[in-house]
C-alpha cells in the first residue's frame, strides 16, 4: 500500500487539497483514500483500504474505468478523460444537473502511473476534479466553465499530438517490418539475377563466336558444288529455319533480355533503398530521385489506371530524412491512383523558388468534397471504400512534412482531380524564413 501516513507532509497536504485522490494495485484493491474522496463518497478510508473498487462501488462504470487503470499499468503513463467523454465516475452527495444549460455532473480525472522499485507501475492514482462542487458551492460557473474549456482546447491538442505520435509509430513500425521484408527479398533476387546476367554476358559471347563461323561455313557452300545433294540440304534447312531471321532475332533476344534484367536490377534496388524505413539520419539527397526510385516500388498499383507525366524543373539537393519522403512519395502516389475511377493522368512537377523546394502530384480522379477538405489530413479520415485504406496516410505525411519544416498545400475541384504540393526548405536552417506562397 502507499502510506502518506509515514510522511505528515504529504499525509496533511492529500488530505486537505479539494481534490479527489485515490489509488489501486493491479487487482484493483483500494490502496489510497484521500478526504475528499471519503467525504464526497461517502465512505471512509477505513471501509475501502484493501478492498476491491468496483465492491465497494458497484455502481461505477468497470468495464470503461478498468479498461483505462490498466492501460496505465501497461504503457507506463498517465492518462485522463473528461466529463464530456465520461460524465462522472462516483455519484456525489451533491451531484446533480448544474445552471448554464449543462445538464450533467461534471468530473475531471486523471490517471497516473505510481512506480515502485525500478520502472514497474505497482498502482495507479487517480485524481478527480469536481467542477460540479466548484460551481454550486463557490459561486464560479462561469470561470469553471471557460477554465474547463481551455482545458479541453489543450487536451484536444494534446491527444491530436499523442495520436500523430502513436499512428505514426505504428506506421513506422510496419513499414520497418515490411521494409525489413523487402531488402530479404531484394538480397534473394539479386543472386538469381547475377547468374542470369553472368550466364547471358557469356551466351552473347558463344552467339557472336557461332554466328563468325556460321559466316565462314556460308562462305564455304560454294566449295559443295561437286555435292549438290549435300548442298541442297543445306540452303532447304536454311530456308526452313530462316537463318537469316534467327540471326538477328537472337541477337536482338539477348538486347531485350539484357535490358530486362537491367531493369529488374534498378527496381530491386530502388526497393532496397525504399525499404530503409528505419533510418532517422539527416543527409543530403536528391528528390528527382526519390520521387523516381518511390514510383518505381509503387508502380503497380499507377500503371493499369493511369498515365504518368514528369514535369522536373531544375532543383538542388535537399537536406532531409530520404527513406521517410519516400513514405510521403508513396502516399501522394497511391492516393492519386485509387482517385482515378478508370483511367487516366498523374503529373509529377518539381521546382525551386529562392530557399524551397516543392513537389506536386496532380490526378484526373474524382476530387475532394468540400466538407471533406478540413477532415483530410485527420488519423483514420478517409474516403475510400471499407477496407481499401486506414486513413493514416496523409496524416502520417503531414506529420514527415512537418518535422521537415515544411508543408502541403491541397487544391481539389470535384469531377476534375486534385493536386497536392509539397514544400521542403532545402536545408533545415531556412525553416524560420517561412516557404513561399
Amino acid at each position: 500500500m502507499i502510506h502518506p501516513d509515514n510522511f505528515p507532509l504529504l499525509k496533511f497536504v492529500v488530505d486537505r487539497v479539494e481534490v479527489g485522490i485515490f489509488a489501486v494495485d493491479q487487482a484493483m484493491r483500494v490502496t489510497l483514500w484521500n478526504r475528499f474522496m471519503a467525504v464526497h463518497s461517502g465512505r471512509a478510508a477505513d471501509e475501502v483500504l484493501g478492498q476491491n473498487l468496483f465492491d465497494c462501488f458497484p455502481e461505477l462504470p468497470r468495464k470503461w474505468l478498468e479498461k483505462k487503470i490498466q492501460s496505465v499499468f501497461v504503457l507506463k503513463n498517465y492518462s485522463f478523460t473528461s466529463w464530456e467523454h465520461r460524465p462522472y465516475l462516483f455519484r456525489f452527495h451533491h451531484n446533480r444537473p448544474i445552471t448554464g444549460g449543462i445538464d450533467t455532473m461534471q468530473q475531471n480525472c486523471t490517471f497516473l502511473p505510481v512506480r515502485g522499485d525500478g520502472e514497474n507501475v505497482n498502482h495507479v492514482c487517480v485524481t478527480i476534479f469536481d467542477y460540479t462542487d466548484t460551481a454550486l458551492y463557490q459561486g464560479r460557473l462561469k470561470s469553471a466553465i471557460a477554465d474547463l474549456e481551455a482545458e479541453r482546447s489543450e487536451q484536444r491538442i494534446l491527444i491530436k499530438k499523442l495520436e500523430e505520435a502513436h499512428n505514426q509509430l505504428l506506421q513506422s513500425e510496419k513499414l520497418a517490418s515490411i521494409g525489413q521484408l523487402a531488402a530479404g527479398v531484394a538480397h534473394e533476387i539479386n543472386n538469381p539475377v547475377g547468374f542470369v546476367n553472368s550466364n547471358l554476358g557469356s551466351l552473347e559471347k558463344y552467339v557472336r563466336d557461332w554466328a563468325r563461323l556460321l559466316d565462314l561455313y556460308e562462305q564455304a557452300e560454294e566449295c559443295l558444288a561437286p555435292h549438290p545433294e549435300v548442298l541442297a540440304g543445306i540452303r532447304d534447312t536454311k530456308r526452313e529455319i530462316d537463318i537469316d531471321f534467327v540471326k538477328d532475332d537472337i541477337r536482338q533476344l539477348i538486347r531485350e533480355s539484357k535490358d530486362g534484367l537491367d531493369r529488374v536490377k534498378n527496381i530491386v534496388q530502388d526497393l532496397k533503398d525504399f525499404s530503409r524505413v528505419g533510418e532517422t539520419d539527416w543527409q543530403w539527397a536528391d528528390v528527382h530521385k526519390c520521387l523516381d526510385g518511390t514510383l518505381n516500388v509503387v508502380w503497380n498499383e499507377i500503371k493499369y489506371k493511369a498515365d504518368v507525366v514528369k514535369e522536373y524543373g531544375k532543383i538542388p539537393e535537399i537536406e532531409c530524412i530520404p527513406s521517410q519522403l519516400n513514405q510521403v512519395f508513396m502516399n501522394l502516389l497511391v492516393n492519386a491512383a485509387h482517385a482515378i475511377a478508370e483511367r487516366g493522368q498523374i503529373v509529377l512537377r518539381t521546382g525551386h523558388e529562392r530557399d524551397w523546394v516543392s513537389v506536386s502530384v496532380s490526378d484526373t480522379g474524382v476530387g475532394i468534397a468540400p466538407e471533406n477538405i478540413n477532415r483530410i489530413y485527420d488519423p483514420f479520415f478517409t474516403t475510400k471504400p471499407v477496407g481499401t485504406g486506414t486513413g493514416l496516410g496523409l496524416s502520417i505525411s503531414h506529420s514527415i512534412i512537418s518535422k521537415h519544416g515544411g508543408r502541403i498545400d491541397m487544391e481539389s475541384v470535384v469531377g476534375s482531380g486534385t493536386t497536392f504540393r509539397v514544400w521542403l526548405p532545402v536545408c533545415q536552417a531556412v525553416q524560420a524564413q517561412g516557404s513561399p506562397g
